[in-house]
């Protein structure tokens, strides 16, 4: 059973292949949208999805620059759900200059998002941060790349971000 955020969003994980396309996920037509399982604990795949991502972003004449902060956001995303959840997955969807990428996981969920989004503040477990990762920048490498980001967490059940980039500017909304 799905359980209600504020956006209602985290709920069961549709089953799917890495890499499969999915049209109208969102109820809209045009656009691509992509799917990537995630796996808690599992680096093997790591970065398949920001891998993706900058290839589709790269054939449709994105700049650079753009290309960079998408990158980041995604992987950075990947990586937070590989440390701490059981699974999630990762969607893109691309439509006309707006690029959604929503990552969803069944994981503990964040009990202080205010918290959570401080520099070098986290929760990650020490087998993590033996391998370099975990230091805490993941959500504020994310806010700071992306032009928008909602984060819906319901602790001990999961978390879901949904990361808005308008692919026409190079520099972001949030830049100060």
């Amino acid at each position: 059973m799905a359980s209600s955020g504020k956006f209602g969003r985290i709920r069961p994980l549709t089953v799917m292949a890495q890499g499969d396309k999915k049209e109208g996920l969102d109820g809209k037509t045009g656009g691509q949208d992509i799917y990537f399982p995630l796996n808690g604990g599992d680096f093997s795949d790591a970065g398949a999805g920001s891998k993706s991502l900058r290839s589709e972003l790269a054939a449709l004449g994105v700049p650079a620059q753009v290309i960079r902060r998408a990158a980041i956001c995604a992987f950075e995303a990947e990586i937070n759900v590989i440390i701490h959840a059981v699974a999630g997955s990762l969607h893109y969807l691309i439509e006309g200059e707006t690029l959604t990428i929503t990552v969803t996981d069944m994981g503990p969920g964040i009990a202080d998002i205010g918290l959570a989004m401080k520099e070098g503040y986290t929760t990650a477990p020490d087998w993590a941060r033996e391998f370099g990762w975990g230091s805490g920048m993941g959500l504020p490498n994310i806010k700071k790349n992306a032009d928008a980001l909602v984060i819906d967490s319901v602790p001990g059940e999961g978390t879901t971000l949904e990361i808005t980039i308008n692919l026409a500017s190079p520099s972001n909304a949030r830049q100060e």
